[in-house]
């Protein structure tokens, strides 16, 4: 008996929080959301139709494209049930090994986007500084490897989280600061040493957001010299408009990193709804406006989406 009473208090159910001082708000929250969630996922599901549908585009770029997307999918439907259960039916409770599932998932497509990014910049230094070479270069099964790879990576960066989390003493009230389950707030929960949680987070926040935020900045440093070296100003607008939507996605997704993170670190005297606020954006932003900024500035899906929707071309 005393046995089940320290395993029920080891792995306690954790309270789900909406918008702190904004509770008469949260059904336009929800709303909100619900729109958000309405267009990540119809917009991204599109994108892959089109993709599959359309030959032409059965290249390296879209491929990563599809993957992106795929991993936009995985973040909206990861937050989905929660935030449901939290803004539309109140109910703010979730048992322990859900809650770790869900962080598992989040971090997991969070960390795959990272390393999609940083895949496409590749194929774009490709594209643009070594053109003659780009189809030798990214081969079906290089993108297929790559893709492998990406996977692979962020599974074993996140798959010990958990772990480090369940061998932890609970013992405070397990209050949550979103509708959602996320590492850097669950670590503040512990009454004991999270050290070793602590400097595996430093860790794969380097190894992952780190290294592939400064490789994706070198990418670009080698296009941008590749471009300046081409005489016409026309011939250099056209090879760096084809960075336009790449260059988009990675701001749409670091910028409300950095901005999470610096509202953690310095922002502890800001109402407690900033904080959600900046994190809603952070997991909802970018699902919803890469398969917009891609349907706008890439020719092929925009016909595509075109005759979908109008059954006509244009």
């Amino acid at each position: 008996m005393e046995d089940h009473l320290h395993n029920s208090s080891w792995l306690p159910p954790f309270t789900l929080t909406g918008l702190p001082g904004l509770e008469t708000s949260q059904h336009w929250m929800f709303l909100l959301l619900g729109a958000l969630y309405t267009i990540s996922i119809v917009g991204n599901a599109l994108i892959l139709f089109i993709i599959k549908e359309e030959q032409s585009l059965h290249q390296p770029m879209y491929y990563f494209l599809s993957l992106l997307s795929v991993n936009d999918l995985g973040v909206s439907f990861s937050t989905l049930p929660t935030v449901l259960a939290t803004f539309c039916f109140h109910s703010r409770e979730i048992n322990f090994d859900s809650c770790m599932a869900q962080m598992f998932f989040i971090h997991l497509f969070s960390f795959m986007e990272s390393g999609i990014l940083l895949a496409m910049s590749f194929d774009r230094y490709v594209a643009i500084c070594k053109p003659l070479r780009y189809a030798t270069v990214l081969t079906e099964a290089r993108v297929l490897r790559m893709g492998m790879s990406i996977i692979i990576r962020s599974f074993c960066m996140v798959f010990p989280l958990p772990f480090l989390l369940k061998r932890l003493p609970f013992c405070k009230d397990n209050i949550l600061s979103h509708a959602y389950c996320l590492h850097p707030d669950l670590i503040r929960l512990p009454c004991g040493d999270i050290t070793i949680n602590n400097i595996f987070g430093l860790f794969i926040v380097i190894f992952s957001f780190g290294l592939d935020s400064a490789l994706i900045l070198l990418s670009y440093v080698l296009i941008l010299h590749s471009v300046l070296a081409i005489a016409s100003r026309e011939e250099r607008l056209k090879a760096l408009n084809k960075c336009v939507s790449h260059i988009c996605a990675v701001l749409i997704f670091y910028v409300p990193m950095v901005g999470v993170s610096m509202a953690a670190r310095y922002g502890s005297h800001a109402p407690k709804y900033v904080h959600t606020l900046m994190s809603l954006i952070y997991l909802f932003v970018p699902p919803m406006l890469n398969p917009v900024i891609y349907s706008i500035k890439t020719e092929e899906i925009r016909r595509k989406l075109h005759k979908i929707l109008l059954g006509t071309k244009f």
